[in-house]
């Protein structure tokens, strides 16, 4: 994983309610046995009609939001099945950050697990950011913070472990490997 921190961008405002797993990533696309390319399926429904031509009136197909790594959403983002496919579709596409008033549990900690700083912020300071039309923000993972471009600042709450991981870009597999040295003097003192 990419260690993250600071991320400026314009947010890209998906002003939804209740989006879940199979609205991010559809079941037909779930048959892909890497971890990367899904982003080009990310909203597949709602970016494309029937007929694969894109939906003018969908925000992720909107110039102003192409180069977002920040999305942000209403309640209960990420809601439904399991799986992992919706964080690494948003990541793939671009996103490193997504700010909703809350999120499903599983959803929430795919996130964390796969680089991607889920931020919860109250009803009223989305609503606040979801209503801008073209809205450049600061995020910092250090400072739990995110700094709008008039100046607003939001505070936001992460576990201190997960704040650790995503700084420097660990998975529970690079956290083991910290300890290499220590598992490989268990390993022979109990050979």
């Amino acid at each position: 994983m990419e260690p993250i921190n600071e991320i400026k961008s314009v947010i890209t405002p998906l002003n939804q309610k209740n989006v879940d797993t199979d609205q991010i990533i559809s079941k037909e696309f779930l048959k892909r046995i890497e971890r990367t390319g899904f982003g080009k399926y990310l909203f597949y429904h709602w970016r494309f009609d029937a007929e694969g031509n894109p939906n003018t009136d969908f925000v992720l197909n909107d110039e102003r939001y192409k180069d977002s790594t920040i999305l942000v959403a209403h309640d209960n983002f990420g809601c439904g099945s399991s799986r992992e496919h919706a964080p690494w579709s948003i990541l793939d596409y671009g996103f490193r950050v997504v700010i909703a008033p809350s999120f499903a549990d599983i959803f929430y900690n795919n996130c964390l697990k796969n680089g991607i700083l889920p931020i919860k912020l109250s009803v009223d300071e989305v609503e606040v950011l979801l209503s801008k039309e073209v809205y450049n923000v600061e995020v910092n993972l250090e400072e739990q913070k995110v700094y709008g471009a008039d100046g607003v600042v939001y505070s936001f709450a992460i576990d201190p472990y997960q704040m650790k991981m995503l700084l420097n870009g660990w998975d529970e597999i690079s956290l083991t490997f910290q300890y290499e040295d220590h598992i490989k003097a268990y390993e022979i003192k109990n050979a």
